[in-house]
């Protein structure tokens, strides 16, 4: 049975996703409601779809926009309507059946055990992960270490997250970056240099083939010019921000002695 939150919900944006998405939308409805799809300008049918199996569960909302616009785009207009109607966290994954739906109720419950932490999935690979995505994470990875002055998020690109709202919106309103592939990286060190705490889960992580369904818009040229960009600029702004990160480390370390 799902477990009913007034103050948490599952957020799942979408695009183009084909029918993964309904076994996705149900797997996260068999434990937790409500589940919220925003439906990021599909074409191919899915929103109609969707539509549908929010009439027959009243645990399910979908928000459709009309148009395209990116992944943290998406999130960003999920958070807003989330905060206005009193939710405080949001655990966002991936619609195309790669995030583990059953340990949903283990990250809600860690996000109530720790309310001011983002809960950050630690994506463990399958031995058939495809390559070019594991090498890219640690390069990506390395880059986050640098920008938090430490290991501290255990992976910066795995979407399976729980997020506060209100400082993660505040972030995001605050700038026009963080609205396609580079939100997940800018949002955790963003969120780690506003003071946010990161607490790291592990997490299987499954990369569905043709044949099963599976859909990917990860564009090989686009999203790493995108993501090199990003942590430039995030680099850039760690600048003036070391000090009082390595001495939030330092007085991490002695409260653990």
């Amino acid at each position: 049975m799902p477990v009913p939150s007034a103050t948490r919900l599952v957020l799942i944006p979408s695009y183009n996703p084909g029918p993964k998405v309904y076994e996705t939308v149900a797997a996260a409805l068999q434990h937790w409601a409500p589940v919220w799809v925003i439906v990021d300008g599909s074409t191919d049918g899915t929103a109609e779809g969707l539509a549908d199996m929010a009439r027959r569960n009243t645990g399910l909302r979908i928000i459709t926009e009309t148009r395209n616009r990116g992944k943290g785009a998406a999130v960003l207009l999920g958070l807003d309507r989330a905060q206005a109607e009193g939710y405080t966290h949001v655990l966002c994954m991936d619609s195309d059946g790669q995030h583990p739906a059953g340990l949903i109720p283990t990250f809600m419950e860690a996000s109530q055990s720790n309310p001011d932490a983002m809960i950050l999935g630690l994506p463990v690979f399958a031995s058939d992960a495809p390559r070019v995505r594991v090498y890219g994470r640690r390069l990506s990875n390395a880059c986050v270490n640098l920008e938090t002055c430490g290991r501290h998020i255990g992976d910066s690109l795995f979407g399976f997250r729980i997020y506060p709202i209100k400082p993660l919106f505040r972030i995001m309103a605050a700038r026009r970056t963080m609205r396609r592939f580079d939100f997940d990286p800018e949002a955790a060190v963003r969120l780690f240099w506003a003071g946010v705490p990161a607490v790291n889960i592990e997490a299987p992580v499954r990369y569905p083939g043709k044949a099963e369904g599976g859909v990917s818009h990860f564009r090989y040229v686009r999203d790493n010019v995108l993501l090199t960009s990003m942590h430039i600029r995030l680099l850039l702004g760690l600048l003036y921000r070391i000090p009082r990160l390595l001495y939030r480390r330092g007085k991490s370390r002695s409260c653990h002695r």
